[in-house]
């Protein structure tokens, strides 16, 4: 029973500096005020916009390190492939 009331102290004193923080987002203040009626103003939209062509940019060249890695992988993986097969056709060491 004591380890239930800890769990429940421990819980409530996570969850005040988590909705603290949750209720004091820039996200959440734009969708509260976006069901007022409230208009995001243009230079948001556009600093919104920019950031967002520099993220789709840096996903695409992530993409593509991932992909150079992935290919580089299989080349060493078929490199210690052959390597394995011809030691195992090498004869026996005297």
């Amino acid at each position: 029973m004591l380890w239930a009331i800890g769990f429940l102290v421990l819980v409530v004193f996570l969850a005040i500096p988590i909705l603290a923080i949750v209720l004091d987002s820039p996200v959440l203040n734009r969708f509260v005020e976006s069901r007022r009626g409230g208009q995001i103003p243009p230079g948001e939209v556009e600093d919104l916009r920019k950031r967002l062509g520099v993220l789709e940019d840096e996903v695409g060249d992530l993409s593509t390190s991932v992909q150079t890695l992935r290919d580089e992988t299989q080349f060493l993986q078929r490199l210690l492939e052959s390597a394995e097969e011809k030691s195992a056709r090498l004869p026996p060491a005297p």
